[in-house]
């Protein structure tokens, strides 16, 4: 009988660099114009500071969560054991989706940012989707990429963990230097006015329109519970804990640091109104395409440790549900020499590579899928914690962090809040659910495979 247990290796290092590069992407590199257009200067650094900190009750949910329980389910593990087993399904599978609908979107991405730096990738033009052109070569690269990700995966979490280690280091070496190049070259005049709408009641709005897309952009620490079965041999369960906190604190200062910097080097009420790009701002203060070539190297960087990372998330999820008899059952299954989930990476991978041919026209409406889903996974782990541990220290924490994720899952399903679903995503979403309950009503229940419970 084929081996269903992951094979170990990981150390706080390595779930410290999972939780960062699953959640630091190339929005930051991207939609830049957006955030400023959302809260200017101030808005943006203090938008993401806030809403950061507001997750911290989450992450400490999660943390005390996975110091008990260490299960590649994460918030199927942790509901079942206190709800019925309909809502820990459906609490996983939507997780499921947070990560798996980011990996054909950094195959697609990719391609774009290469683009900027080889324009001969904008050649051979194939066909064209919602008005978007797919061309040969940068589908072929994200395919290609594809290919890697999926066969580091196979080979075994000790070659992910150390892809992620120099995707992530390197990335944030990158980091330091043009930040640190930026503030020694811009002008703090750029930064005026320091939020987008004017007066008091202004700024507020200003902070709280950029708070709205925070749990977008900083969904990802969670992922260290997906990797939790695999952790080195004796390695101290509170390392989880040590590299949530570390991730997201990382995270949300990472964002706030590079709207500071780039609002220092170039006017941002220029980079708004012209779209301009991160690294078009540093070129045209610096008057040089090579520092506009280093960040857009890290932005390389940083679409292949997310990349890595959401991958690894989604597959260990699947493994998880599989393992569970939840779908079918050989998606439990796990590769006897290199110990991962391999019927969940090639899944994965079969799955990514064809929502990669339509380009990233119809990607983008649906991404936005990711900031219910999460907010959905964030509430069920915070709700079981909270019937779990009755009146025990850090239940007031707890609901905390299951009202903030309310309130994303609010932001998106309210009609009347800004942001909130359109048609198209309710669409998407909904057919999500649709397939997992076909799944859910024609699986075959059996006992559950599960890990051994730390105490």
């Amino acid at each position: 009988m084929p081996s269903s247990r992951l094979h170990g290796g990981l150390s706080t290092v390595e779930y410290f660099t999972f939780g960062f590069g699953t959640m630091i992407g190339v929005g930051w590199l991207v939609l830049m114009d957006d955030w400023l257009a959302r809260g200017g200067p101030a808005g943006g650094m203090l938008g993401f500071a806030l809403g950061g900190m507001l997750l911290l009750p989450i992450a400490h949910s999660y943390g005390r969560l996975v110091r008990t329980i260490q299960d590649a389910g994460a918030e199927i593990a942790y509901t079942e054991r206190v709800f019925p087993a309909s809502v820990s399904f459906g609490a996983g599978w939507i997780m499921v989706l947070s990560y798996a609908i980011v990996c054909p979107w950094e195959a697609v991405a990719t391609g774009n940012v290469l683009a900027r730096v080889f324009p001969a990738l904008n050649s051979f033009q194939l066909y064209t989707v919602g008005g978007g052109a797919i061309y040969l070569p940068r589908l072929a690269v994200g395919l290609a990429l594809t290919v890697l990700v999926a066969f580091v995966n196979y080979r075994g979490i000790d070659p992910s963990g150390l892809f992620q280690d120099v995707m992530t280091f390197g990335l944030l070496a990158i980091f330091v230097v043009f930040t640190l190049l930026g503030f020694a070259r811009g002008n703090s005049a750029n930064m005026q006015p320091l939020f987008s709408h004017p007066g008091t009641g202004g700024a507020w709005l200003s902070i709280l329109l950029v708070m709205q897309i925070v749990p977008y952009f900083m969904t990802g620490w969670e992922s260290v519970a997906k990797g939790s079965e695999e952790a080195k041999s004796g390695f101290d369960p509170r390392g989880f804990v040590k590299a949530i906190y570390a991730a997201l604190i990382a995270g949300f200062a990472f964002y706030v640091t590079i709207i500071a910097v780039v609002t220092y080097v170039y006017p941002w009420r220029e980079i708004v109104t012209g779209h301009v790009r991160t690294e078009v701002a540093f070129e045209r203060t610096f008057g040089s395409h090579a520092i506009a070539h280093l960040i857009l190297l890290g932005a390389f960087l940083s679409l292949l440790k997310i990349f890595n990372g959401n991958f690894v998330a989604a597959t260990r999820m699947l493994y998880a549900i599989g393992r569970r008899n939840l779908v079918h059952p050989s998606l439990g299954r796990v590769h006897a020499r290199h110990g991962t989930p391999v019927v969940a990476i090639a899944l994965m991978a079969v799955l990514t590579m064809a929502a990669a041919m339509f380009g990233d026209a119809i990607l983008v409406p649906i991404t936005e899928v990711g900031s219910l889903a999460v907010g959905v996974g964030w509430l069920s782990a915070c709700a079981a914690y909270i019937a779990s541990a009755g009146r025990a220290n850090g239940t007031v924490a707890a609901w905390a962090g299951a009202t903030v994720s309310a309130l994303i899952v609010a932001m998106k399903v309210l009609p009347f809040v800004p942001g909130s679903f359109t048609r198209i995503e309710w669409t998407s979403f909904l057919a999500w659910c649709g397939i997992g309950a076909l799944f859910w009503c024609t699986r075959r229940p059996q006992r559950a495979q599960r890990p051994a419970e730390n105490t």
